[in-house]
């Protein structure tokens, strides 16, 4: 079954640079595929042509051949010009099974690369602005067929949707309408801060050229909003693989063309009189042109007139989503009906920690997350380190109760959260260290996995009200400090305990001094996912208790003087 020869048809271009990047592709191609016969042809513009292609591949030893275009949709290109090269060429090798892919689409693995592309261009500005004051543009090569360009809204719409766009809007390169330099003033005058102008092409060319030229010449015109470019797809293995993939579809009679809303198919508004209409190539007379050499093969009587040979078999959708967010409600868990109580063993091990330390100076607030350290560290010691400025419990307490996404650094914190508190209060936590967005983010800006969750829970979360639980890596703690002192960032509480050796002292000293926000941390190198949570878990237990048997009379933060260590002054 996977014995084949491939073929991939490109269309060409005038731009020396977008054939030289086609040909990188193919490379790759070949690097990941070695033991396939792979040749490549165009359409026009450039040699080899197509029909070249196909004879080198079956003079190669090829049994089985099949022919990918190299194209996102179908238009006349891949329904018409290219299925003729294939036609006229078969004839000559009556051994060979031929078959006839289908176009890539808007397949999982390029929705992958073309949300890398929009990541790559939103952590080159210096401004941080979230994504729903952004305008997603996506441009469109432009065809007159219009199953092809409402593609391109589609592709606009999953997008904006599964990335958290403001809202989207198409515009194409040419034929059809609006086209670039109209569709992108349009889009900066419709109100958002930032318009992010991506092409769904697969290579550079004149087109692609164009489409840039025009960004540049219209941002100076609107100073107040920010107009970023976006990369096309360009050379990736996501794009060679999907070639391969759809070869592999097409051996067992799959073909994903855009199919069911053909105009050649099926009467479209606008459109009726095409149904049935004979398709005829018309770029033979520019086969090769601009190539190294001008010979072009008329092609057999099949050639001439054919019945749209892709096949018309939907019969394998592949679904998408793009997540951009990876908050968790708990409202499954088991609910109090009255005031905390906790697990025998559990309040074994607090009667044991009340009784082998002197906590007569300490409030009942403040005593319960110092206990909580202690019961998670099994350290006495560590209650000289800590560090709680003045309103830290109050506002942590009242955030709660308050309904504030708890936002971790790491799962490991997120998962150490009390469940049964979580429901019981209906609150809801979010972790974006694994999302695969903040992986891209990391590694276009720079940043380590944690700090790009917290640049991504800024901009997700910034107008909410959340709690923000760091216990895994000082960088995290840096970066919410950046984004407090330069982006007024304001969560209710922030909880810095990270572990470590590297940075991890220093970054809690500059935390303990950020006078902005409330804040939890302690002192040295010890700390940890386990003692972020705790501290979390005391105050929902204050929260949960608050709300059933109503609130302290006592200042939660309160402390004795004989401890000046444990609170600070923001003075």
């Amino acid at each position: 079954m996977d014995d084949f020869g491939l073929v991939i048809a490109g269309h060409g271009s005038r731009d020396a640079d977008g054939t030289r990047e086609f040909e990188e592709a193919l490379m790759l191609l070949k690097q990941r595929q070695p033991d396939r016969v792979i040749t490549h042809g165009f359409l026009e513009f450039a040699t080899p042509t197509i029909d070249e292609a196909l004879r080198k591949n079956a003079r190669m030893g090829s049994r089985k051949i099949v022919m990918v275009p190299g194209i996102l949709f179908a238009a006349s290109h891949g329904k018409n010009d290219m299925p003729v090269e294939l036609l006229s060429v078969k004839p000559e090798f009556p051994e060979i099974e031929f078959h006839y892919g289908g176009p890539m689409g808007i397949h999982p693995l390029l929705l992958e690369l073309f949300q890398e592309r929009i990541i790559s261009a939103e952590a080159q500005s210096a401004q941080m602005i979230p994504r729903h004051e952004s305008l997603l543009v996506v441009v469109g090569r432009g065809t007159t067929d219009p199953d092809v360009n409402s593609n391109v809204n589609k592709l606009a719409r999953m997008v904006e949707e599964g990335m958290g766009f403001g809202s989207s809007y198409v515009c194409y390169s040419g034929t059809a309408k609006p086209l670039v330099a109209d569709g992108i003033a349009r889009a900066a005058q419709m109100g958002y801060r930032r318009v992010v102008v991506i092409p769904y092409f697969l290579f550079t060319g004149i087109l692609i050229k164009r489409i840039y030229s025009a960004i540049d010449k219209i941002q100076p015109k609107f100073p107040d909003v920010e107009v970023l470019k976006a990369g096309y797809l360009g050379v990736h293995h996501h794009v060679t693989d999907v070639w391969v993939e759809k070869a592999r579809e097409a051996l067992v009679g799959i073909n994903s063309s855009n199919c069911s809303l053909c105009k050649y198919r099926t009467q479209i508004v606008g459109y009726e009189g095409e149904v049935g209409k004979v398709q005829e190539a018309h770029h033979h007379h520019v086969r090769g042109i601009l190539g190294d050499t001008h010979t072009h093969h008329h092609g057999t009587e099949a050639a001439n007139s054919h019945s749209h040979p892709h096949m018309h078999d939907h019969t394998a959708d592949v679904g998408h989503t793009l997540e951009h967010s990876h908050a968790h409600e708990h409202k499954s868990a088991v609910k109090f009906s009255s005031a905390y109580v906790p697990h025998p063993i559990e309040a074994e091990s607090f009667q044991l920690i009340e009784a082998n330390y002197d906590w007569s100076a300490y409030s009942s607030g403040v005593k319960a997350i110092l206990q909580r350290l202690v019961h998670t560290s099994g350290d006495f010691g560590i209650v000289e380190d800590v560090f709680l400025s003045p309103t830290a419990i109050q506002q942590g307490v009242k955030a709660l109760l308050d309904g504030a996404i708890i936002v971790t650094d790491v799962t490991m914190a997120q998962s150490g959260l009390k469940r049964s508190l979580l429901s019981s209060l209906e609150l809801t936590t979010s972790c974006l260290v694994h999302d695969p967005e903040t992986h891209l983010l990391a590694e276009a800006s720079g940043l380590t996995r944690s700090a790009a969750g917290i640049r991504r829970a800024f901009l997700q979360h910034q107008n909410d009200q959340i709690i923000l639980t760091i216990g895994d890596a000082p960088t995290a703690i840096r970066e919410t400090l950046r984004l407090i002192q330069q982006e007024q960032w304001q969560p209710r509480l922030v909880i810095g305990l990270p572990v470590g050796f590297v940075g991890t002292r220093e970054s809690k000293q500059e935390l303990q001094e950020c006078q902005l926000v409330p804040r939890i941390t302690n002192r040295g190198t010890r700390g940890g996912s386990n003692w972020a949570a705790a501290v979390v878990n005391a105050l929902m237990i204050q929260a949960w208790n608050q709300k059933v048997l109503g609130p302290h009379t006592k200042e939660l933060n309160s402390t004795s003087a004989s401890q000046p260590l444990m609170v600070y002054d923001e003075a």
